[in-house]
């Protein structure tokens, strides 16, 4: 039992590390799509991907900790975890948005973004949207 609770602290240090990334970056790409000065540019380019290559190993760890608490608990403990199923599914578009903030990193470095700040900040909506449903589903276990 103490191993379990061992994986789920760490587990949770490692989300609440990678959320604050994943909520940060895509508040530089606001700053980043609105501003219109080359110094800032080359600025938040650095900050986007660093910030980027920082949390990374973040979100690994949590997929390989969460992964390990599943294997401790057991298949029929994951079977009968309908709610699981959902967070998982949760987490899989999560780290889509991840691999898509790459992408956006890349497009801001070669000075190719044409969206808006305005975009931005809704992109930003989405992990919030996924943290409240995740953590309803993971402590009140609805299903």
């Amino acid at each position: 039992m103490a191993t379990i609770l061992w994986l789920k602290a760490f587990h949770v240090i490692f989300m609440v590390a990678w959320f604050a990334g994943i909520f940060y970056l895509p508040r530089i790409f606001v700053n980043h799509a609105e501003s219109s000065e080359p110094l800032v540019h080359q600025q938040l380019k650095g900050m986007e991907r660093r910030l980027l290559m920082f949390v990374t190993p973040f979100a690994l760890l949590t997929v390989v900790l969460g992964i390990s608490i599943i294997y401790h608990y057991g298949y029929a403990w994951f079977a009968a975890a309908k709610w699981l199923h959902i967070k998982i599914t949760l987490v899989i578009i999560l780290l889509a948005y991840h691999g898509y903030c790459f992408k956006l990193v890349k497009t801001f470095a070669e000075d190719k973004n044409i969206r808006s700040g305005k975009f931005y900040r809704i992109f930003n909506e989405v992990p919030v949207i996924i943290l409240f449903v995740v953590i309803i589903l993971a402590y009140v276990k609805p299903f």
